[in-house]
């Protein structure tokens, strides 16, 4: 379960990571988004650091006040689950 639960939280974050930067992009390109509930989702289900570090990088959605919320609750229970699967 544990070596699962890693590959799974690598791929989440790099599909989250690539997400922001590509929403980033097309802002900046006035093309059509990604939708925020799917940045939030992935965000929240296991791409919690991979949100924050891309929002930080990008400098986006950082006013957003609830991406802020969603991936931070989310980065909480990524990682207390991450604890227990490791045994701390």
């Amino acid at each position: 379960m544990t070596v699962l639960w890693f590959f799974y939280f690598i791929a989440m974050n790099l599909i989250t990571y690539i997400l922001y930067a590509a929403d980033k992009r097309r802002a900046q390109q006035g093309q059509w988004r990604i939708r925020e509930r799917t940045l939030l989702l992935f965000g929240f289900l296991g791409g919690a650091p991979g949100a924050l570090a891309a929002m930080k990088q990008f400098r986006h959605k950082t006013k957003h006040n609830s991406f802020w919320l969603i991936n931070t609750l989310g980065l909480c229970w990524q990682f207390a689950l991450s604890a227990y699967l490791l045994g701390l």
